[in-house]
């Protein structure tokens, strides 16, 4: 029976509430960021079959279906409504707020390009601050993908006779 994505959400967010660990704990037993095994727990990212063995024994609760399921490449998306809680708010409000001095930084250092949010690395941490105050870190640890100048594409004919595209190299 085909299950919307919500309720296998729900199901794996049971699976982890009986296991009793958190994502902190979760992360060292299975060698991956706390923010991914909340993705993998979340149907954000893709359940690796090296890994699966691994959250397996983390979570010995976690049944076949959604084991299975997990490995699934998941529909990568959100509720629209999610910017409404707080904390959501506030990581999109920093972002935007700090944005354009973050971009200068990464064109100044690296030249005009992005981080990957795919070759990506995510964690979250608990820091005591000089004023001894909880403090939350968040670490973005992504790839920089220049880009790349788009040149003109030629049409050539191959041994064949039969017409393909060549590109210029990037530049």
């Amino acid at each position: 029976m085909e299950q919307n994505k919500g309720s296998i959400v729900t199901r794996l967010q049971g699976v982890k509430d009986k296991s009793g660990k958190s994502y902190n704990q979760l992360a060292l037993e299975t060698g991956l960021t706390n923010v991914y095994v909340a993705q993998l727990l979340r149907r954000q990212a893709q359940l690796k079959p090296q890994t699966a063995p691994v959250l397996r024994a983390a979570l010995p609760d976690l049944p076949e279906d959604l084991l299975h399921e997990m490995m699934r490449p998941p529909l990568r998306s959100y509720d629209p409504n999610l910017i409404q809680d707080p904390t959501v708010y506030r990581l999109n409000e920093a972002v935007m707020h700090f944005g354009e001095s973050i971009k200068d930084i990464i064109n100044e250092e690296f030249g005009d390009g992005i981080m990957s949010a795919i070759d990506f690395y995510c964690s979250v941490d608990k820091i005591k601050g000089v004023d001894g105050k909880d403090r939350v870190v968040v670490t973005f640890d992504g790839k920089y993908l220049p880009h790349s100048e788009q040149r003109t594409i030629i049409n050539k004919k191959n041994e064949k006779g039969t017409r393909s595209q060549e590109k210029y190299a990037n530049t």
